[in-house]
């Protein structure tokens, strides 16, 4: 490690370093992202289906709501997600294009 810091990196490795990060960054965003869908999901769907808070554990009545509403909510973020993803896709593209023009 003493030599990574006694000599800076060359243009490769400096690119390297760089790609490396990002990709972490990457990874440590969508876990967060991962974390709060998690958290969200949980609240919203605990408050909708447990309307009589208790010390029992769930009726099948509460855990078909909860089921329920976690698969609803999944499925709207799923295609939430694959419609900004979509959107992006067709900016970049549009993007190039200008580009490519100018």
């Amino acid at each position: 490690m003493s030599s990574f810091l006694s000599s800076p990196p060359s243009g490769t490795d400096s690119e390297s370093i760089k790609q490396r990060l990002m990709s972490q960054m990457k990874q440590e965003l969508a876990m967060v992202n991962a974390q709060e869908l998690l958290n969200q999901m949980t609240k919203k769907c605990y408050s909708r289906c447990i309307t009589k808070p208790s010390a029992k554990p769930f009726s099948s009545s509460d855990e078909t709501c909860l089921t329920r509403c976690m698969q609803r909510y999944m499925e709207a973020f799923d295609v939430i997600s694959r419609s900004y993803t979509s959107r992006l896709q067709r900016e970049r593209a549009a993007e190039n294009a200008e580009k490519a023009f100018s």
